[in-house]
């Protein structure tokens, strides 16, 4: 009999994020409620995003929700390594190999090749999608380039005729036409694989039996099958989960959401809360029951439960739940919850280290200290008045740091200065006064301890929550402004050093 196996495997290349855990959660309990094993992955072949931190970050969220895995990166197994990065040489044979079967191909095609042609099909409203240019090349063509080590990727074959058909657990058959599946590239340049690659060929040598992923997935199924197929290889079953929502019926984003794990953490969210909540997300229990534990969704746990339809990951609805975890804890068990949260040496340290230097009794740390322990702070718009700064302009300089932060990949004091420094210069600003509604957004005073490392140590959702909140509070910004506003933004990028996306 064969042995249930799923897997989630992340990308290190921002912080945790609440729809890595919902998907983690699933393959979690369909592999313990069928007596199987769970795995964990790193996908890291994008080396330009992926660091150890964002690595470090994800595993320790996972496991402060109370996921555990059999096998991963930090707990070995007989599959390892189980960092993609670490595998390289495993793609590389693979990818020669379907070359050699004749289900893959070199393509020389340049970037200013493939940009014309992008543009062309949209100007003829055509399909986007490589047009086969270097299928056309003769073997010896193809030996001269790389014999003169031209650059070059590896794209597989795909028919241009037909329907590929994708059996899913949760809807059946779906059909997809060929002529709309691309020749994706399986290698890049730099001899690292793609997703589509390194993907196919991880499940099957980890012997992954149920790919239980997120719906973004489904046109990309058709590539994946056909891999399997030229490998010759048994596909996995495939199940496609509805993405999380906003309550406004978006993808669930940070634009508009906090959305990573170390922000509910931080917030005071109890893990068996959140993980309760992400578990109500499209699935229930057979008794509708809102509150359950992880053991209790395991050993009720029927994916043919899941709904299709776009499930809402609403904050309040969320908050309502922890509250109910919180009011039923024992006595005891709420108390040590609390210092848990409150007392954590690490954050509490970092904390103590801002204020000691501005207090002269330890009754004033309550005072100085409070913005650190709160959600949002307490504003109104009459705390953003500036002898120099119009409100519009604060608002301005507020949503223009926003968008800026939303792209860092690092988050520190120094990234976070380098960005407050180079925008202030951009808008033509005294550092001194573009500070200002900082202060005031983020401590809710124009005193409080330094704010650049006050937002190192609240962390980037809860910065992006309270800027949001003084954005909002200072009018919001209409259709017009938002579409004039972030053109002005990003031509103030031609000026500034990139900034690499969380």
């Amino acid at each position: 009999m064969t042995v249930v196996r799923t897997r989630i495997a992340p990308s290190p290349t921002g912080f945790p994020h609440v729809g890595t855990a919902y998907i983690a959660l699933f393959n979690l309990c369909f592999a313990r409620q069928h007596g199987g094993q769970f795995i964990l992955r790193i996908e890291d072949t994008d080396q330009v995003r992926s660091t150890l931190e964002s690595e470090a970050q994800i595993l320790a969220s996972l496991k402060w929700l109370g996921l555990t895995w059999d096998e991963g990166p930090d707990v070995g197994g007989k599959h390892a390594p189980y960092r993609q990065s670490e595998r390289s040489a495993i793609y590389q044979q693979h990818a020669a190999e379907l070359v050699t079967k004749g289900h893959a191909f070199h393509c020389f095609c340049d970037s200013h090749r493939l940009e014309t042609l992008r543009q062309q099909q949209q100007a003829n409203k055509e399909n986007l999608g490589y047009d086969g240019h270097c299928l056309q090349l003769s073997t010896e063509q193809i030996h001269a380039k790389l014999a003169a080590g031209e650059s070059h990727v590896i794209r597989m074959k795909v028919p241009r005729e037909g329907v590929c058909e994708v059996d899913d657990m949760l809807r059946g058959k779906i059909e997809i036409d060929w002529a709309n599946v691309d020749m994706q590239v399986l290698l890049k340049a730099d001899g690292l694989p793609t997703y589509h690659l390194a993907n196919v060929v991880d499940d099957h040598l980890m012997e992954i039996t149920h790919v239980i992923r997120g719906e973004e997935w489904i046109n990309s199924a058709p590539k994946h099958l056909l891999l399997y197929k030229y490998f010759g290889w048994q596909a996995p079953v495939l199940c496609h989960m509805p993405l999380l929502r906003n309550p406004d019926k978006s993808k669930l984003s940070k634009r508009k959401n906090p959305t990573s794990i170390t922000y509910y953490q931080r917030m005071g969210y109890l893990p068996e809360a959140l993980l309760n909540y992400l578990g109500r997300m499209g699935w229930s229990m057979p008794d509708e029951r809102e509150k359950f534990s992880l053991a209790e969704m395991i050993s009720h746990f029927d994916l043919s439960r899941v709904s299709l339809g776009g499930p809402i990951f609403d904050v309040e609805k969320l908050s309502w739940l922890n509250g109910q975890w919180l009011k039923e804890l024992p006595l005891t068990d709420f108390m040590a919850a609390f210092q848990q949260w409150a007392i954590n040496p690490q954050y509490l340290s970092l904390v103590a280290k801002q204020i000691q230097p501005r207090i002269q009794t330890l009754s004033d740390a309550a005072q100085w200290a409070a913005f650190f322990f709160a959600g949002n702070v307490n504003l109104s718009a009459e705390r953003f008045a500036h002898k120099k700064l119009t409100p519009d302009e604060i608002k301005r300089i507020l949503q223009y740091a926003l968008w800026d932060f939303e792209q860092l990949r690092i988050w520190n004091h120094d990234q976070i200065s380098l960005v407050l420094s180079q925008l202030s210069t951009a808008l033509g600003y005294k550092l001194r006064d573009f500070m200002f509604p900082f202060f005031v957004a983020i401590a809710g005073s124009p005193s409080s301890t330094p704010v650049m490392e006050s937002m190192g140590i609240l962390g980037a959702d809860l910065t992006f929550a309270r800027l949001r909140q003084a954005v909002d509070i200072l009018g919001g910004l209409s259709k017009n402004e938002q579409s004039e506003w972030q053109k002005h933004w990003q031509s103030l990028k031609s000026v500034d050093t990139p900034h690499e996306e969380i």
